[in-house]
């Protein structure tokens, strides 16, 4: 600095002049890192289970990691049963999405809860604990089991809930995805909390048991409540008047690991929280499954919808609360 001072007053300039040049690119090389979470080229995996919306989740994570990071990533998408799970755990994918009711009675095996803050504080809690994994922000959607009926059928007997059909199960035929009956949260809790006898109870593929069901070859299926069919097919969806079904909130589940690494993908990751309705996911669901759209295709538009496509500035999480629609 005294060099500096004494020097003629048009080194002096110049001198402070690339002295400014020098601080500017080190503040934007500092900013660059922040906003980075790793180096250019390095690599992470994004998993997803094996049905649309997984599918879809999954394609939405990476495609926000690309544009707002530096990072490769990975696609192992279409993982059945509780390969992705197992895979995040062994460390061969870094994140999928995953939903509440889903870790909570599948993966710790704890009893349903209906209260989703407390499904949501439990999961986020017992999984950093056991696993090394966190659960990030909800993405503002629970796609619980939806147990649905025709739309005419509904009008026709004046059903609303449930509670409602038990005086006609016995005449009727059911059609559930082996999912429904395997759970824990499923077929078996299902009946016996409502009291339900059917004449029949088929196990089905669930993409088939929606057009069994508009077609009348079954009068009552168990679908998910984000399907875009439900609409486009004219059904019905009873409520769960006695609340049997957990919340089924979806969020990120991310390794621990992983964040140490890249902490930037936390922040970059929870600009989802709460960006995706019920009636959102229905209608990427239906784009892909009913309109036959690509999926990096249908994930790109909703994203630039959201003004998500294209790198920003992270200050804080937007509020997204378990259970909200």
């Amino acid at each position: 600095i005294e060099r500096l001072y004494r020097a003629p007053v048009a080194l002096r300039l110049r001198r402070l002049i690339w002295a400014a040049i020098v601080l500017v690119a080190a503040g934007g090389a500092w900013l660059a890192v922040m906003a980075y979470p790793g180096k250019q080229g390095e690599r992470i995996a994004v998993g997803s289970k094996d049905f649309t919306e997984q599918i879809i989740l999954g394609e939405l994570m990476a495609q926000l990691i690309e544009s707002h990071t530096g990072l490769v990533v990975r696609r192992r998408f279409d993982l059945g049963g509780n390969l992705t799970h197992e895979a995040l755990l062994a460390g061969e994918i870094d994140m999928y999405p995953e939903y509440t009711g889903t870790g909570l009675t599948v993966i710790l095996r704890r009893k349903p809860m209906s209260d989703a803050k407390t499904v949501y504080e439990t999961v986020k809690e017992q999984y950093a604990a056991r696993f090394g994994v966190e659960w990030l922000a909800p993405l503002g959607f629970n796609n619980t089991f939806a147990i649905l009926v025709r739309g005419d059928d509904a009008r026709r007997l004046q059903l609303r809930s449930i509670s409602d059909i038990a005086r006609y199960a016995p005449a009727w035929r059911a059609g559930f995805g082996q999912d429904f009956i395997s759970r824990p949260d499923g077929y078996q809790g299902f009946i016996r909390a409502y009291g339900l006898k059917f004449k029949e109870a088929r196990e089905m593929d669930l993409s088939l048991t929606y057009r069994a069901l508009a077609q009348g070859q079954v009068d009552v299926i168990a679908g998910n409540s984000t399907d875009g069919l439900i609409a486009r097919q004219g059904l019905f969806q009873l409520a769960d008047d006695r609340s049997y079904f957990p919340p089924y909130d979806a969020a990120p589940l991310v390794r621990q690991e992983t964040l140490v690494r890249f902490p930037a993908l936390r922040d970059v990751l929870n600009l989802l929280a709460g960006a995706i309705s019920v009636a959102e996911m229905r209608e990427l669901n239906f784009q892909v499954d009913g309109e036959r759209r690509d999926v990096k295709q249908v994930a790109a538009d909703f994203l630039r919808a959201k003004g998500l496509d294209r790198p920003q500035k992270v200050t804080r999480v937007r509020g997204a609360q378990p259970g909200a629609p």
